[in-house]
């Protein structure tokens, strides 16, 4: 049954949540640089995620761990140039909330004030309570992320599904129902059992935007590079590849670097 759309010039914390009341899917995506964020705003993506997978994909480091404030700040700054109707909403990276809610108060303000974001997203539940509190006090809007954390990644020591388990599952609800209660207007689950998923989103007012995790939820969440298969390594079973511009852009570099070998390019319509 299709449901009907509302038109969202610019989306916000409290279209999302209308969009769940309505029962309309949320659709999100990362960006990290202007020329991607800007295609993907206007394919009328409702949430861009400036991701700390820019570690990953940009920087091509192992983990999301080493990308700092400072760099994450850049990027966000690039991506809220280009977009006119997403929300956008930025990771804040590891090391920077954790320990100390002041210093977490601190980063989501240079987020904020640094590069125009609408919001900051941070992972984990009960431990990280007090440093959620503290930015929710200061008028930001935080995002939560439970499930598969990657910032937690050597904790986890693998990156296989979550929360299998009666007693993470159960851990996993309490802290959804703990990042509504404090203010938090929306909560990533990664990589856990659909089942578990869908009892989240139904159990919570919030939406639950979902990576790996069904299609019981509120949205879902996917890695641009991943989406376009530009990351032609990585194949997880959430992935669906809507297009392989791995080949098509080597094949095209290929090209090109033929045709500068072979003198071909330019030819005497591409000179002045």
């Amino acid at each position: 049954m299709s449901v009907a759309k509302k038109e969202y010039k610019r989306v916000t914390v409290k279209s999302l949540v209308e969009m769940k009341q309505n029962g309309e899917k949320i659709s999100m995506l990362t960006s990290y640089d202007y020329s991607m964020a800007k295609i993907v705003d206007a394919a009328q993506v409702d949430v861009i995620l400036v991701g700390d997978s820019a570690s990953n994909v940009i920087a091509g480091h192992e983990t999301t761990l080493p990308i700092t404030l400072d760099q994450m700040i850049y990027h966000a700054s690039s991506v809220v140039r280009a977009a006119k109707r997403a929300l956008v909403v930025v990771d804040i990276p590891f090391g920077s909330y954790q320990s100390d809610s002041k210093e977490a108060l601190r980063s989501a303000i240079r987020i904020m004030k640094e590069s125009g974001a609408h919001a900051v997203k941070v992972e984990g539940g009960s431990e990280i309570k007090q440093s959620v509190t503290r930015i929710l006090e200061a008028g930001i809007p935080v995002m939560g992320h439970l499930g598969l954390t990657p910032q937690s990644i050597y904790k986890f020591g693998t990156y296989t599904v979550r929360a299998k388990e009666e007693r993470e599952a159960e851990k996993l609800k309490e802290d959804a129902k703990m990042l509504e209660e404090v203010g938090c207007f929306g909560i990533v689950l990664e990589k856990i059992p659909a089942k578990l998923a869908q009892e989240v989103a139904e159990s919570v007012s919030i939406p639950i935007i979902g990576i790996g995790a069904g299609n019981g939820v509120d949205g879902q969440v996917l890695v641009v590079h991943d989406l376009l298969g530009m990351t032609h390594e990585f194949n997880p079973r959430f992935l669906r590849r809507y297009m392989n511009l791995y080949e098509d852009m080597s094949k095209a570099i290929s090209e090109y670097v033929t045709d500068v070998k072979s003198r071909d390019f330019p030819n005497e319509n591409e000179s002045y």
